[in-house]
This record gives structure tokens, sequence and C-alpha cells, in this order.
């Protein structure tokens, strides 16, 4: 029997109400700025629609939290196994983990959610990215999905005719026996494809050597002994108050939509009003009828000569007034009332997604030192500590998805394992900069005279201020010891030659 879908939550296996992804969407237009058109009918009745001038500050939030939460100055290193250490930090660099994690951070914020999936390429391992849309939860508790399906889509041309194709990756803990080996295994992963010639539909299931990506994959792949997740999750800090129950996390829009919707609502009639009230002047119709080549530029008629340049167009003829004078009908831009009106709504959001007041406006204080933007931006490093806490979950499921790879030799070009150990024996240490919410030259100032006063480790200054692992602190301390032991041993000599000292 021919399995067909009309949603991918139709399928049995996925725990989650479609209603989850029509939010989903919702704030993906919000996110994109993607708006219906405005109707509206002008001073002689016609109906007319005009594009939302909007203002996107969904994006400018999720851009300005993913900044302050994540950058490229974040340090990751593991402790345990040195070769694990060099194999996620080659995944990290040559994947520009650094780089792509801020921009699907990004994304993630404004719609809730998102995951990662390492792949292996050649003798490589690489990091798909998934958006929130992508990824279906199949099976999960209070604390973490242990079962999904990642949804990838492709658009091919077929007889002069879209067609749509929908890969399904299924991940789930089995007690199965691999079909090529024989041996018993307990995590698998599936793969489904479906055609359909609308966009509407997932359509029906079809081979999957239907398209040439997916020819040499294989319908289903099972490992024996994994102890993690092929797959990391990232979810928004908060409860889901729209769908309870649900694994999945809400974007900065769920909770604010109607600031957002008031927010563009203002901004699109300030634009509007600034483009109506350009200036316009009434005059005779007499004055805009140079000769008998009215409109044109030249003008045949030197008795009825322009009376104004020609270039200018805030003159309209006005007809049916014989005592008509020239009438100034610009109106005043009400730009005072507008601001008032902005900055009330744009206050209300920020309080609504957790960012301090004014992080979208200039600062009353004008430039601030980093001190004093930690004091007024409490509620900003508030928001990012909830932020970070499920960050580094993320990262920690990330890497051992990295992990449980790498030990598989046969998904390799050359068949060799990348590292052979036990992930849970190892320690993630993710070093985030704070930015400017730590005045970092007072800080190590600070951390500086406790060491010297003997109330601060040299290994806790190392890493507070440099985010050395404990490795690498315990492997600068000994340098630090064998600098000053040869500066003790030849200033010792020195004096001994000059006739004192033991030599010591």
């Amino acid at each position: 029997m021919i399995k067909s879908l009309g949603l991918i939550t139709d399928d049995e296996r996925i725990a989650i109400p479609a209603t989850e992804y029509e939010r989903i969407t919702i704030d993906k237009n919000y996110y994109a700025d993607i708006f219906p058109l405005i109707h509206y009918k002008n001073s002689y009745g016609y109906e007319c629609h005009r594009k939302l001038r909007s203002l996107n500050i969904a994006k400018m939030a999720a851009k300005r939290l993913a900044s302050i939460i994540f950058n490229e100055q974040c340090d990751i290193s593991l402790e345990g196994y040195e070769t694990a250490n060099q194999v996620v930090e080659d995944v990290m660099i040559n994947d520009h983990f650094y780089l792509n994690f801020e921009e699907f951070l990004e994304k993630a914020i404004a719609l809730g959610g998102g995951a990662a999936r390492p792949y292996v390429e050649g003798n490589k391992i690489k990091i798909a990215w998934i958006n929130a849309d992508q990824f279906y939860p199949l099976h999960f508790n209070t604390n973490e999905i242990n079962e999904a399906a990642i949804a990838s889509k492709i658009t091919r041309v077929e007889n002069k005719m879209t067609v749509y194709y929908t890969l399904l990756e299924f991940h789930q803990w089995k007690d199965s026996v691999d079909d090529s080996s024989g041996q018993r295994a307990n995590y698998e992963v599936t793969y489904e494809l479906y055609r359909s010639e609308s966009d509407e539909v997932v359509g029906q299931q079809v081979p999957l050597n239907t398209l040439q990506e997916y020819a040499e994959l294989s319908e289903r792949t099972a490992w024996a002994d994994v102890q993690h997740n092929l797959f990391a999750y990232f979810k928004t800090p908060g409860t889901n108050n729209i769908t309870f129950g649900s694994p999945l996390g809400l974007g900065i829009i769920d909770n604010s939509i109607n600031i957002i919707h008031a927010i563009n609502q203002t901004h699109d009639q300030f634009v509007w009003e600034v483009k109506m009230g350009k200036r316009r002047v009434a005059v005779p119709a007499e004055m805009l009828r140079p000769g008998k080549n009215f409109g044109g530029i030249t003008n045949e008629d030197e008795s009825h000569p322009m009376m104004f340049d020609s270039a200018q167009n805030v003159y309209e003829a006005m007809y049916g007034m014989d005592d008509l004078k020239i009438t100034d009908l610009t109106s005043d831009i009400r730009n005072t009332q507008y601001q008032e009106a902005m900055d009330y709504f744009v206050h209300e959001f920020e309080n609504q997604i957790g960012l301090s007041s004014g992080t979208f406006s200039t600062s009353p204080e004008g430039i601030q030192t980093a001190t004093e933007v930690v004091s007024n931006n409490s509620m900003t490093y508030q928001t990012r500590s909830s932020y970070i806490t499920q960050v580094e979950k993320f990262i920690n499921e990330l890497i051992n998805a990295i992990l449980e790879l790498a030990k598989c030799g046969e998904l390799f070009e050359d068949g060799k394992p990348r590292w052979n150990g036990d992930s849970d024996k190892i320690e993630v240490n993710i070093h985030f900069d704070d930015g400017v919410f730590v005045d970092k030259d007072k800080q190590m100032d600070e951390d500086l005279k406790n060491v010297v006063a003997g109330v601060l480790s040299k290994a806790t200054f190392l890493k507070r201020n440099y985010g050395l692992s404990d490795d690498d602190i315990a492997e600068e301390l000994g340098r630090i010891q064998n600098e000053q032991s040869v500066t003790d041993t030849v200033a010792g000599t020195e004096v001994t030659q000059l006739g004192g000292g033991d030599g010591d």
C-alpha cells in the first residue's frame, strides 16, 4: 500500500500537533517581514492597496540577542581525551561553527528553537543546521527530546511543472538487528521520500532513488552501542504557554505579536503621513497652462511663458475657482506624537522579550563605561544568562553527537574511526565572551590584586581572565614554575661570581 501524507504531523509517529507548526509559520513571516497588503480607499473612493512599511523589529531583536549571547570570541574545549578535543576542534574550525552558530541562534531565537545534526562527507564531519519548522519530536519528556524526525524539502521542475519532494529522516532508539551486519543495534535512522505536485501537501511516498541526491541512501541504518542522540536540539528558555506539554520553545514573536503589530502599524502610518505631507501648493489652472503645449517642455507661445521651473512638482492646478489665489495645502507632520507612540510600544516590546529599556534607542546618558552598561543592562544580562544555559546544553549535545559519529569508521571513506572512547567521561568547557557586560580591564586589575594578596589562586585568575581549561592552566603554571626556577638559578650564580651567595 502506498503511503501518503497531507501534513508531516499526520504521521502517527510524530507527537506534536499541527498547530505548533502553524504558529512557527506565522513567526517566520514576521521574522522575514512578510505581511499582507494594506487595502484602503483613496479620496475618489477607489479601492487601492500598498505594502506595509514595517520596522521589522523582530529581526532586529533576534540579531541583537544572538550577538550578545554568542560570538566568535567564545572558546570551547574538551577535557578527558586529547584526541576527542582535536576531533571536535577540527569540525568546528573546518565547518565555521563559530560563525554559523550565531546565525543559527538568531533564527532560533525568533522561531523558538532549532536543531543541528552532524554527518560525514568524505573523511570529514560536517554540521547540518535545521530550522524550527523542519524538526518534529517523536518521543520526549520534560527535560529532553529523545527521538525526532527531520524534514528536508527540494523543488524540481518536471514536464514544465513544479514538483515538491520531502525527505523525512527519523531518529529512533530501538532494540533491533542491523540488516547489513546482522548485529544487535540500539539506535536507527530511517529515511522516507515523498512527492507532491502541490506545496500544500507532503504527497505520496516514492523510492529514495527517485532523486539522484538520495540514490545511494539506505532506507535504514542501525548503530550498536550508541550512547547519545545523533542530533542536538536548541530550545529557547521559558515554558511553552501556547501549547501546554509541547517540548518546542517559543520565539520572541509568539508572546509579543500584538506589540509588534502595534509597532509596525505606527511606523507604517508615520511613513505614509510623511509621504502624504509633502509640499503642495494650489494655483489657478491657467498658471500651469503655458501656451498650447500644456504639459510639454517647450513653450511656443511667448505670450504665455512658463511660470515655474519645469522640474517643479509642488504646484497643483485647481479648477472652478475664479478668485483662487496661490494657497499652501501642505499639512503638518505629527512627528512628535508618532515618536512618543513608537517609544511607548518599543519599551513594551523590550520588557516583553527581556531586554533593558533603551536597547533600541539612543541612551540619554551618552557614551557609557562597561561598568555603567552592566548596571543599566541588568535585565538584558539576566535574559542572556537564561539563553546561555540552553546554549551550553545544545553544544554539549552536539559534541556528543559528533563524537558518536567519529567512532564509526565505516562512515568515512578511509574506513578509520577518528577516536574511540567514552564520551560520558569527557568534560566540556565553554567560555563565553561577556563583551560589554564585563569591564575586562577592571576585572583583571582586581583579580591581579587578589592573587598578590593571596586570596585568589593563579589557576582561577587564568580561567576567569583568559578562559583557559584546567589542562591548559596546569601546563601554563608548569611553564611559569620552570621559568622561575631558571631565573632563580641564574640570579644565584651571578651573586656568587660577584663575591657573595651560595650559587642557589
